[in-house]
């Protein structure tokens, strides 16, 4: 995980209140007037967990991302008790008839060999598809939950084929019920490609460009475009989901997989009758490629989009600790998703992200989430940069060493220093 030992200097700016429909209002966020190092000597304030994303207030920046987590009333509602900052509720569809799940749908990567069953899980793939429920019932149940938790943010993730009549239709449908927000499925690695749904629509700009004008000419709270990282520059589609209107974007989905093969049954896994399919693969082991996925959106948006204080980063990808979480924060996430993660642990699992991402920021003097987030993307450049500091840093290691050779060379200020670099142990 990356560490600071920078201590920036907050702004005072008021939390504002909540927008529910278009034009939004600027929503500013803490002012970043600079960082200093110092000891402080007072009480130390409890950091504070609290953000506001697109008008949407959250008590924490942890999300229950779109998945089997969110897949109906019940969990949703354990989800919102435990004190999850958001959820986002399993893709849903107008036609859930067209959606059959398989099992087993599952399958997971053990540290150590293949299939020993002794190893921590650090891989889990799915073959598992969109909501297999009716519409009216997750509507009726988006509608309950808003009704029993006004003030909890509840996001809707939606998927449709190429058809702008019907995603105009499932929009509808769904604001109807008071969701706070959408998320647009743009990444699913598989199942119904041959629709143009998922990651067909998130593979190809021109259709994602055509799609999000849709969507957003319709839409009336945020919108959140999911990313697929099953592409060669995953800024590509992000570019044209914020340059089409999108005010977020959620990355990353799953990465394409094969889990591995039973090397008794020689069968791939997860095995279904036998066979088996390519499938979504999550969990620790995905969350470097994440990092640098969001890096790369975050460096794009700040390049391209400047201070746009109406857009947005969720970040997604082998969320387990708080350190996890704090590191999306530092690369410029707003909010970080958890799915696998609460399959794994539980939806208990928010109270120890929290605590752990507090000890984070207490060790170095953050406040706010708005105090770190986006602070280490200045440590990002090219290689060949990279080589020109190390190259001028030998330079003068070497020019200090050759100046010390003669007896007029030694400086008052740097005596110590100068003592040591010619120290041989």
């Amino acid at each position: 995980m990356a560490s600071l030992s920078l201590t920036q200097l907050r702004g005072k700016n008021s939390v504002p209140e909540f927008a529910r429909t278009r034009p939004r209002t600027s929503w500013a966020r803490p002012g970043r007037v600079g960082f200093k190092v110092f000891a402080s000597s007072e009480a130390q304030v409890e950091p504070d967990l609290g953000v506001t994303v697109n008008g949407l207030r959250m008590p924490n920046p942890f999300v229950i991302g779109s998945g089997p987590p969110g897949t109906n009333y019940t969990v949703m509602k354990r989800a919102f008790d435990e004190g999850w900052g958001a959820v986002i509720a399993k893709t849903v569809s107008l036609d859930a008839a067209k959606v059959i799940n398989v099992t087993p749908r599952y399958a997971r990567l053990r540290a150590g060999a293949n299939g020993s069953a002794k190893g921590q899980i650090i891989g889990w793939e799915n073959i598992e598809l969109i909501s297999d429920r009716p519409l009216e019932i997750m509507l009726k149940e988006f509608k309950q939950l808003k009704e029993e938790y006004p003030d909890r943010i509840l996001i809707a993730s939606i998927m449709e084929e190429y058809d702008k009549t019907a995603w105009e239709e499932l929009i509808d449908r769904v604001e109807q019920t008071g969701i706070d927000a959408l998320e647009i499925n743009f990444s699913c690695p598989h199942g119904m490609p041959e629709r143009k749904m998922g990651a067909a629509v998130g593979q190809d700009c021109a259709l994602l460009e055509e799609v999000c004008g849709w969507i957003n000419a319709k839409a009336t709270v945020p919108v959140w475009a999911k990313m697929t990282p099953n592409i060669t520059d995953i800024t590509q589609p992000a570019r044209v989901a914020l340059g089409s209107g999108c005010e977020g974007i959620s990355a990353i989905n799953t990465i394409m997989s094969v889990m591995g093969i039973n090397l008794n049954t020689l069968h791939p896994e997860p095995c279904v009758e036998g066979y088996s399919t390519p499938g979504g693969y999550s969990s620790k082991a995905v969350h470097p490629i994440a990092l640098a996925k969001v890096m790369s959106i975050a460096k794009m948006m700040k390049s391209e989009f400047g201070d746009n204080k109406d857009l947005s980063l969720s970040g997604i990808g082998g969320v387990e600790t708080g350190g996890d979480a704090a590191e999306f924060i530092l690369l410029g996430a707003d909010t970080v998703q958890v799915c696998t993660g609460v399959m794994m642990h539980g939806y208990g699992l928010v109270k120890k992200l929290c605590a752990e991402l507090k000890d984070f920021m207490k060790a170095h003097n953050f406040s706010s989430i708005e105090d770190f987030r986006g602070v280490s993307l200045q440590y990002f450049t090219t290689h060949m940069d990279l080589v020109q500091r190390q190259q001028e840093a030998i330079k003068q290691r070497k020019a200090t060493r050759k100046g010390l050779q003669s007896d007029k060379d030694w400086t008052g200020d740097g005596f110590v220093k100068e003592s040591e670099s010619m120290v041989s142990n």
